[in-house]
């Protein structure tokens, strides 16, 4: 079996309501589907986060993909390796690992979805296995005003969320308001974790979280800017509150670094930061050897990633039972089947082939159009 084809196709999906979060409003998710055949007739599925610019984001994702064409699938982290080779390490930035992970993260979804379709098991069987029958979710309330906040957080646990996950870094006043507002409106039994975006310095964070402390977070998200994991080992040193890495941990050696650090509690983190599924796994292995859990990260994605992810997260033991899940804010999906709304928290492991979804042709199509319909007059062309 070789792969005969790659196809790319910028896509938006709009949000039924606008995300806020500490660094501005996000409308909709911007991605770029990524449609892998074989010369055997197989048509593997993967997505890539398009921001920030659809265009020159499709530009690398072509180019990577073209170095594919009559390879073997099944040699994954092969084609991972050189591609990222090809387009950056042998390239005069020389090295990206970051970037070359969003690159690279939809056409290895596609290979996982390509294999599994192969042998017509769900992507968690050639990872290792299922570890567990269902992956729990945190109920992700979000809202313009605190009081918005607290009254989704309040549905959420009526649904049956044990978790509850709020954005913080609107400002002390606002976050200070927002937590009192949810921590009331979810009662003392729910567990509540918020996320500031690394909005917070060092400083700033051990004061904040200081004055948060009393309303019984479970843990703060990714408090202070990336770029220094010493600051966040700072802050966890003599944080009263654990601290969860995000933004701080992308590849494996990153996620070795923050657990010698000490800089982490739990490490968050999603395909397409670290490149794909095996990368994923791979950092979910190193935290486990630590005793470290880590929790599933969330990006403006559609269904394509959800799925994925939840394959991923079934084949990890360390998975956290709280983790992000994104489809809430999409007003319609490109995945048609199966349903992947959790219940009461809790999604059942897929049990499809390949990362387990068919795509509905109709909604593939609708944002095409709507993506080409935001493009500047001069790209639309």
């Amino acid at each position: 079996m070789k792969i005969a084809k790659i196809k790319i196709t910028p896509l938006f999906v709009p949000y039924k309501a606008p995300f806020y979060w500490a660094h501005g409003q996000i409308d909709g998710a911007e991605v770029l589907l990524v449609e892998m055949q074989t010369d055997t007739g197989i048509t593997g599925h993967g997505e890539c986060i398009a921001a920030p610019n659809g265009r020159a984001i499709k530009a690398l994702v072509e180019d990577a993909a073209a170095l594919m064409i009559g390879r073997d699938p099944y040699q994954g982290r092969l084609l991972m390796r050189e591609a990222y080779t090809a387009l950056f390490r042998a390239q005069a930035v020389c090295s990206a690992p970051r970037f070359g992970g969003q690159i690279l993260a939809g056409l290895e979804m596609a290979l996982w979805d390509v294999l599994g379709k192969a042998v017509n098991r769900p992507v968690h069987a050639l990872l290792g296995g299922a570890a567990h029958e269902h992956i729990g979710y945190f109920g992700f309330a979000m809202g313009k005003t605190p009081e918005a906040v607290a009254r989704e957080a309040r549905d959420f646990v009526e649904q049956g969320f044990e978790v509850i996950y709020i954005k913080a870094g609107f400002g002390a006043a606002r976050d200070l308001a927002t937590v009192k507002a949810v921590r009331e409106a979810i009662g003392p039994a729910a567990r509540l974790r918020i996320d500031p975006n690394e909005s917070w310095s060092p400083l700033e964070a051990r004061q904040m979280i200081a004055r948060l402390a009393p309303y019984d977070l479970e843990f703060v998200e990714q408090p202070t800017p990336a770029e220094s994991l010493s600051g966040l080992a700072q802050v966890r040193a003599t944080s009263p509150v654990a601290i969860a890495a995000d933004q701080s941990v992308f590849t494996p050696d990153e996620a070795y670094e923050a657990i010698r650090q000490q800089a982490a509690d739990l490490i968050v983190i999603g395909p397409h930061e670290c490149g794909g599924l095996a990368r994923m796994t791979d950092i979910a292995r190193v935290a486990q050897l630590a005793g470290v859990n880590i929790c599933i990260h969330g990006l403006y994605e559609t269904g394509i990633t959800t799925c994925a992810a939840h394959m991923a997260a079934a084949a990890c033991p360390n998975i956290d039972d709280g983790n992000q899940h994104m489809l809430k804010f999409l007003e319609w999906d490109i995945v048609q089947t199966p349903d992947l709304m959790p219940v009461a928290g809790r999604m059942p492991v897929l049990t499809g082939p390949g990362l387990g979804f068919t795509l509905d042709a109709e909604n593939v199509a609708r944002a095409a159009e709507l993506y080409k319909a935001r493009l500047p007059d001069g790209a639309k062309t």
